[in-house]
């Protein structure tokens, strides 16, 4: 029923809608189900293309039975700081995923990234991650490799000479210069194409304005990264009795 599990018949008509190129609302509709429940749905379980109902029902089991064992051990067996919901904290890590993988992450990636975000310290070591995530050294090896590549998360030696894998505020900045950067490539590209084709002829015409609207996109990117980061991440100035307070650059 809705704001239930989904079923397994229901599974079935998700994979007939994506078969069929519904949009996810479309589906959400004919189950009477929210959007988002869909969305989380299908990207959880390999996305619009890869989607299995059979594979994904008995995924959803699995995690459910996952759960329930560690639900028995106690509130002890992992205990959260600040006297947080662990059922609760453990939900909204994985909604956070499915939003990542939603943007275009691959899902290991996107559960790596949304674990770190997820911690006080916004810092793991690789075993800490796979035993969180309950997943093998490897598959955390592979995520960092391609979140690093992305600018999404850095690396740190801590004083044990451990490797962490940090996220903080200066990553999606960093994040969004290498696509202003992507962008900077398409432009250059396109208006070699244009010089190639021929001026005024339509195909030129065509790249040209690509390579116009691409190099504003660029532009407007860069610089409201740099006016976020120097708004919102200027650090605290301390005062002379110990306590922090706001920058005055943060007008």
């Amino acid at each position: 029923m809705p704001g239930g599990r989904l079923t397994q018949q229901e599974r079935q008509q998700i994979a007939l809608g994506l078969a069929d190129s519904l949009p996810y609302a479309e589906i959400a509709r004919r189950l009477e189900r929210p959007t988002s429940t869909i969305t989380r749905e299908v990207m959880r379980n390999g996305g619009p293309t890869a989607y299995r109902p059979d594979l994904a029902h008995r995924a959803t089991e699995h995690r459910a039975r996952r759960r329930k064992s560690t639900s028995s051990r106690g509130p002890e067996s992992a205990p959260q700081p600040h006297g947080r919901d662990a059922e609760a904290v453990a939900e909204y890590e994985e909604r956070l995923a499915t939003v990542y993988m939603a943007s275009g992450l691959p899902k290991m990636p996107a559960r790596v990234l949304a674990c770190l975000y997820t911690t006080d310290a916004g810092s793991l070591t690789a075993s800490q991650l796979a035993q969180r995530l309950q997943v093998s050294p490897a598959s955390i090896s592979k995520a960092i490799t391609f979140l690093d590549s992305m600018d999404l998360v850095r690396r740190q030696r801590d004083e044990r000479r451990r490797e962490l894998y940090i996220v903080d505020d200066d990553l999606w900045y960093q994040s969004m210069l290498r696509s202003a950067r992507s962008n900077d490539q398409l432009v250059e590209t396109s208006r070699q194409g244009a010089a190639v084709l021929g001026p005024h002829t339509p195909a030129a015409t065509r790249l040209e304005n690509a390579a116009r609207f691409l190099d504003f996109i660029s532009d407007s990117i860069t610089r409201a990264a740099e006016q976020a980061r120097e708004i919102l991440y200027t650090k605290s100035e301390t005062t002379s009795d110990g306590t922090a307070e706001p920058s005055s650059d943060h007008g």
